[in-house]
């Protein structure tokens, strides 16, 4: 009688840990960057200019 030969999953484990380990990565490169969208983006320029107009009156305050 012929042995019965078993089947080999090895390379199925390693492609399996392969592809868990791609989708990890990716949820936590999106998770990551999360942070990146702020909401001051949209400040238009002459607001900007007047933030930094006060900001440099405060700063040049002479006191004797």
């Amino acid at each position: 009688m012929a042995e019965a030969k078993e089947k080999d999953t090895f390379w199925l484990w390693i492609g399996g840990l392969i592809v868990v380990t791609v989708i990890l990565v990716g949820m936590l490169k999106k998770d990551e960057t999360k942070h990146l969208a702020t909401p001051g983006a949209q400040v238009t320029e002459a607001q900007a200019a007047a933030a930094l107009e006060k900001t440099k009156r405060l700063r040049n305050v002479m006191v004797e």
